[in-house]
C-alpha cells in the first residue's frame, strides 16, 4: 500500500509543478526588447488618439500601456529570444515595405475600376480560388502575408492553415496571378526569412 502511494506521488503533475524540477515549474525568462517595442509603439498611438498632453492623461497612458505591454507583449513577438536590435532591424525593413504594398495596392485599385467600367464587365470578372503553400514560416510573417492579400483590392485571403496553406478568393485571373510570387519574397526578406 505503501509502495502505491509513493508511485502516486511520483506521478502527480500538480507536486512535480510545486518542487520546480519540471519544466512547467520553471518560469519562462522574457526578453526586454518586446516589451519596449510594444510599450513604445502603444504610448504613441495613445497619444496621437488621444490628443491630450497634460499630466494627468498621459500619466495615464504611460501606466496603460505599461500594464498592457507587460501582459502582451508575447502576442506581438512570440520569441522570447528576440534583441532589440533585430527588432528595430526587422521594423526598418516593414517601413521599406510598405510603400511597395502601397503601390500595389493603387495598382490593384485601377485594375478593378477598369474591370468596373468595361462594357464587358461581367466577361471580364471570373471569380476563382487560388490555392497554394507559403514558404513563410512564423506566424507573423503569413500573418502580414494574408494581410497584405486582403488590403490589395480584387483578392481576399479566405483561409490559412497552420501548416501555411493559403486559400485566396481572387476576382479574376489577373487579380491573381501573382500569387504567392514578389509579395511572398518581400515578406520573407523582411522578417529574415529569405
Amino acid at each position: 500500500m505503501e509502495l502505491q502511494k509513493q508511485a502516486s506521488d511520483n506521478t502527480d503533475p500538480l507536486s512535480q509543478g510545486n518542487r520546480g524540477d519540471s519544466p512547467a515549474g520553471q518560469r519562462r525568462r522574457r526578453s526586454f526588447a518586446p516589451f519596449v517595442v510594444t510599450f513604445l509603439v502603444m504610448l504613441v498611438l495613445w497619444i496621437l488618439l488621444s490628443g491630450k498632453f497634460d499630466f494627468f492623461h498621459l500619466s495615464l497612458g504611460v501606466i496603460s500601456c505599461a500594464l498592457v505591454s507587460y501582459f502582451s507583449s508575447d502576442l506581438l513577438f512570440p520569441n522570447p529570444d528576440l534583441s532589440l536590435g533585430n527588432l528595430l532591424v526587422t521594423a526598418l525593413r516593414f517601413m521599406r515595405y510598405i510603400p511597395w504594398l502601397l503601390y500595389q495596392i493603387l495598382l490593384a485599385n485601377l485594375h478593378l475600376m477598369y474591370l468596373a467600367f468595361h462594357p464587358r464587365m461581367l466577361e471580364l470578372i471570373d471569380p476563382q480560388i487560388i490555392k497554394f503553400k507559403t514558404r513563410l514560416q512564423s506566424d507573423l510573417s503569413q500573418l502580414t502575408f494574408a494581410n497584405s492579400i486582403t488590403l490589395t483590392p480584387g483578392t481576399i485571403t479566405i483561409y490559412v492553415s497552420s501548416d501555411g496553406y493559403f486559400r485566396v478568393h481572387a476576382i479574376d485571373a489577373k487579380s491573381g496571378e501573382g500569387l504567392p510570387g514578389e509579395m511572398e519574397e518581400r515578406i520573407a526578406t523582411v522578417f529574415g526569412e529569405s
